[in-house]
Parts: structure tokens; C-alpha cells; sequence
């Protein structure tokens, strides 16, 4: 990065034209190479929906006639920030397995079978998930990991959004981070879908109230649901092979 920074800067400074390079520089995560493309989002990846199913699973299928799964949601024991995006000298940022994390009751998982070959998802991510509270403001938080081959599962991207009138079902759409990962042939795509992820988002009440002043506490019993109407789901765009 300083090179490329003196290379560009000093061009200039010197009244030179600076050397060539591609419009986009992108990191690669699962393959752990750069790549440059020439726009953003790169052209050949096409957006494909992966569905929550019953018993944990995630599919390009649609989802079957099913129960909606259920969690609680405590603000008094609110679900933890593990890795991500963040600033921070006490806890690990980036890549970390989540393991512990999915094993909490207040999490919910749904996983591929293992892939028969290598998935390249870069660009602009999105879920859409089919929610309802016992409250009426309620946090949908979703992550998007690669589980490798020991079972271990690590953080790709992921997103919150807030919502106002969760004591009724609707759609929750939720934008994650964009990336540009590769899930390796053998490894599985996991969507995990909770309530939040404490302190990097603050916690939610369950009140209403502001979260900064709050003084009151609220658990809230929260369904994810999965039917042919409520068909949650995440979008990745995926390379297309001709």
C-alpha cells in the first residue's frame, strides 16, 4: 500500500504521469491472492438466492411447508461480537472462528451441503429474512461464514438492521458488507441469524427507548421463518462459468 501510495504520489509531485493500473484492486479472501478488476462490482457475477430450509439447512432450493424457528433474545446476556469489522485493542477483529459463538441458544445457523466445487462470491450481499418478535423493536443481525472442512466456522461478511415494528411479521432486509471471498471445494456456505452482536452494535432493550439512555430491559422471544411465504434467503453474487 505505501508503495503504490509513493509511486501515485511522487508522479504527480514530479508533474509525471503516474504508472497504469486497474480501476479496482480486491483482496481475495479464501483463495488469499489480489486481484484487480476494472470496475465494481466486477462483471460475471450474477446474484443467486441461497433459502433457510427447516433442520438448519441453507439451498439454492426453495423451502418446503415449515415451522418457523425460534430463539430468545436477552439484552441482559446480549449475544457477543466475534471478529468482524471493527476498530478495537481488546477483542479480535477480522477472520476468528465461530464455533462458540454458534453454539449459544440465541443463534440460529443454516448450512449447505459440502460444495462439490469451488464458489466465488464477490460484490454487493444482501438476506432477506422472514422475522417476528415478541417486541415490538428487535434487531436482525446476519452473518455470512465458511465452514472448512474440520467444521470450523469463519466470518466472510455480515449486517444489522433495526427494526421499528418487529412484533409483526415482515421481511427484514438486511445489507451486509460487500466481499470477495472463494468457498474451497469441500468447505460449507453458513448464514447465522441472531438478535446482535455486543459492543460492536449496542445492544438493543426491546423497549423502544433510546439505546444510549435506556434504563429498562426487555428479553424478546424472535421466529425466523421459512415457507414457501416466507421464503428467507441471502443473496450472493456469485461467478458465473460458462
Amino acid at each position: 500500500m505505501v508503495r503504490e501510495a509513493l509511486e501515485f504520489g511522487l508522479a504527480h509531485a514530479r508533474d509525471e504521469r503516474p504508472p497504469e493500473r486497474t480501476a479496482v484492486r480486491l483482496y481475495v479472501m479464501g483463495e488469499n491472492t489480489w486481484r484487480d478488476f476494472d470496475s465494481w462490482p466486477p462483471p460475471g457475477y450474477a446474484p443467486q438466492r441461497f433459502h433457510l430450509h427447516a433442520d438448519g439447512l441453507l439451498s439454492v432450493e426453495p423451502p418446503d411447508e415449515s415451522t418457523p424457528d425460534c430463539y430468545r433474545y436477552d439484552p441482559a446476556d446480549p449475544t457477543p461480537a466475534v471478529g468482524g469489522a471493527r476498530i478495537t485493542v481488546t477483542q479480535r477483529a477480522g477472520r476468528a472462528d465461530n464455533t462458540a459463538l454458534e453454539a449459544r441458544p440465541d443463534v440460529l445457523t443454516y448450512t449447505t451441503a459440502a460444495l462439490e466445487q469451488d464458489v466465488e462470491v464477490i460484490g454487493e450481499i444482501s438476506a432477506e429474512i422472514w422475522f417476528r418478535s415478541s417486541q415490538r423493536s428487535a434487531d436482525v443481525f446476519v452473518r455470512l461464514c465458511d465452514v472448512d472442512e474440520h467444521g470450523r466456522s469463519f466470518n466472510v461478511c455480515d449486517g444489522l438492521t433495526a427494526l421499528a415494528d418487529a412484533d409483526r411479521t415482515h421481511c427484514a432486509t438486511v445489507e451486509l458488507w460487500p466481499t470477495a471471498h472463494r468457498f474451497k471445494r469441500g468447505h460449507r456456505i453458513r448464514v447465522q441469524v441472531s438478535s446482535g452482536a455486543f459492543p460492536r452494535y449496542n445492544r438493543n432493550p426491546g423497549t423502544g427507548e433510546p439505546r444510549a439512555t435506556a434504563h429498562a430491559l426487555r428479553a424478546a422471544d424472535q421466529q425466523v421463518f421459512h415457507a414457501p411465504q416466507h421464503p428467507s434467503s441471502i443473496v450472493l453474487p456469485v461467478l458465473q462459468v460458462s
